[in-house]
């Protein structure tokens, strides 16, 4: 059993931040004792007004490049006779890579567009190739997130949570947040992955960045007091490299996704020097945390 709600906020007010870091690392040593810090190789792509061969050229170049799957972003034009259609073709012609997809709102509005529940779309497009819904960077948990999350894990679908903080909210709220993801595992034991991602806000922000020092706290008590989930992953996209490395101190075990084809941020290879650094061995997984592939 995790800590308490009260122990969690406890964790929130104190200032030292190296005692609840090596409280966290106790259970992720507790998990995870081999000293492994997982990745992923993923290629996000991109749906939108884009044609069925534009998808396929996108998919077949990041299975090329060494990817074993592909986040799907964006809308998928059409309703669930499209997007089947879409994951169906995918998966014939890709039949070695995790297909992920579908944001929580997708899924909703096809159910409603189909006058169908959200278990029989997820079946419908389960039973096409899919592997696991996808998130947006915005996503928090709420009642409809968790409704389409527990329809997925009761297909059989496990998923991942994450869990966005440093938007103005109170200790509470973030609690609330960690709270449904909590309770959610403990009804369903789908998920196989918590993602703590501090808040960003493109082109400019009213708000402060989320400090390292706020960053680092949210993920030990995330790490503590969600302990009934195997995986917890580091992010490195806001925060940076250097943060990310004292992230594994601080309860992390994974580190994400690195996208085979990246322009600009961390290469495989870096990450890995990163991991290596911190004292843990490298090793990459499958997107759905199947296995590992590469030690």
């Amino acid at each position: 059993m995790g800590i308490s709600r009260e122990q969690a906020l406890d964790c929130f007010k104190s200032d030292d931040l190296i005692g609840i870091g090596m409280e966290a690392d106790a259970v992720r040593r507790q998990l995870h004792p081999e000293g492994v810090v997982s990745y992923a190789m993923s290629h996000v792509v991109l749906l939108g007004c884009r044609g069925e061969e534009e998808v396929v050229a996108q998919t077949r170049s990041a299975e090329e490049m060494g990817a074993t799957g592909v986040a799907l972003v964006g809308r998928i034009v059409g309703g669930l006779v499209e997007s089947t259609r879409l994951i169906a073709g995918l998966r014939d012609q890709f039949p070695d890579l995790w297909l992920q997809g579908f944001t929580a709102k997708q899924l909703t509005d096809l159910a409603t567009e189909s006058d169908q529940s959200l278990q029989d779309i997820l079946a419908t497009l389960g039973d096409a190739g899919l592997n696991s819904i996808g998130e947006t960077a915005a996503a928090i948990p709420s009642e409809t997130w968790a409704n389409v999350h527990r329809a997925a894990h009761t297909l059989g679908m496990r998923t991942s949570a994450r869990v966005v903080f440093g938007a103005g909210e109170t200790f509470e709220v973030r609690l609330d947040q960690l709270e449904t993801i909590r309770k959610l595992q403990e009804e369903t034991g789908g998920f196989v992955a918590l993602a703590p991602v501090s808040y960003h806000a493109e082109g400019g922000r009213e708000l402060d960045e989320t400090t390292a020092v706020e960053y680092l706290k949210t993920l030990a008590v995330a790490r503590m007091y969600v302990d009934n989930i195997e995986n917890v992953e580091a992010d490195w996209t806001t925060q940076g490299l250097k943060v990310l490395q004292m992230g594994l101190r601080f309860g992390a075990n994974d580190v994400g996704a690195v996208q085979v084809e990246r322009t600009k941020g961390a290469t495989e290879e870096e990450l890995r020097r990163v991991i290596r650094d911190a004292g843990f061995r490298p090793a990459q997984r499958e997107m759905g945390y199947r296995a590992m592939l590469v030690g």
